[in-house]
């Protein structure tokens, strides 16, 4: 990323393609993902079928009769281990996805009004929130975190910081890595992104996702823009701007109301927790933690107390 001479920031992606975690992974999750698949692609850990194609847990909703598991066995339904590795993989050309944008190997680059971060939690943290300015934007990406799946190490569930999903890619100090980001916020003329942080991944008591799946994700996507259009209506709370009732729509979207509103709620009692995990986040980089994220975490916490 780089600014130009407008003071917009822009962007080049390097990479020549997108990867991701196979089981899961089906027409009614993510539709474009699997019509990119169809050529060109490198899986890893997968089953095979009979006829050389490749099968995991949720591509379809019967699986076959028949399959080479992932450890070269004989596989067959009701088998007590899964065909496919749970961290099984694809990867695939990006010109291959169907949504591509027409100008994503521009070499001037495209422009970035808003940037994404997302973790995976089951409760707490929202469907989608705003950072209030860019310094906020940054307290939100350096406290990322996720419950550990089968595609990291650690214990399954146990919530691990990744900030800015750049924990296994940083080469030096990630408290220098978030003062690079703040400094960004300094320079003078440049026209900032807003910073969002998503969760799709929220549950009910039951255990079961309360949001429809990727399928659905361009309805959030689409407040974000309206958002940076000035067009979307925002609550103010004390973790970020929230969607506005009604302001993401929801028509013909199998998601109940009562659904919407937990995965927009801001429990407080939760976000104490929540606030001294972060603390605990924050205490292993000492001295080396930016003044201004450390007053960020107070914030929080003197608004929470306030809620």
């Amino acid at each position: 990323m780089r600014f130009g001479a407008d003071g917009h920031l822009y962007a080049i992606n390097p990479e020549a393609g997108f990867f991701g975690v196979a089981p899961g992974t089906s027409m009614s999750t993510n539709a474009n993902a699997i019509r990119t698949l169809y050529a060109n692609c490198i899986y890893t850990n997968c089953a095979l079928t009979d006829d050389g194609d490749v099968w995991w847990e949720g591509l379809t909703v019967e699986p076959p009769a028949h399959l080479i598991d992932w450890t070269g066995r004989d596989w067959a339904p009701g088998s007590e281990r899964p065909a496919a590795h749970a961290n099984a993989r694809f990867t695939a050309p990006a010109a291959q996805d169907p949504a591509i944008a027409s100008n994503w190997e521009d070499p001037a680059g495209v422009p970035i009004d808003a940037i994404m971060f997302g973790g995976r939690r089951t409760a707490t943290v929202p469907l989608v929130r705003e950072g209030f300015d860019w310094e906020h934007g940054v307290f939100l990406g350096s406290i990322m975190s996720s419950e550990m799946t089968a595609a990291a190490f650690g214990t399954i569930g146990k919530l691990r910081f990744d900030p800015f999903a750049m924990l296994p890619f940083c080469g030096y100090n990630m408290a220098d890595y978030w003062g690079h980001w703040l400094d960004i916020g300094q320079k003078a003329g440049a026209q900032l992104p807003r910073i969002y942080l998503v969760n799709w991944f929220r549950r009910d008591a039951s255990g079961r996702f309360m949001w429809p799946g990727f399928g659905e994700n361009s309805r959030v996507i689409e407040w974000i823009f309206g958002r940076c259009s000035g067009e979307n209506d925002a609550v103010e709370t004390p973790i970020g701007f929230l969607p506005a009732p009604g302001a993401i729509d929801t028509r013909s979207l199998n998601v109940t109301a009562a659904d919407l509103s937990a995965l927009l709620s801001v429990d407080p009692a939760a976000w104490a927790q929540e606030a001294g995990a972060i603390e605990e986040h924050y205490a292993r980089f000492g001295s080396k933690l930016p003044d201004a994220l450390a007053a960020q975490l107070k914030r929080l916490k003197k608004a929470i107390a306030a809620v």
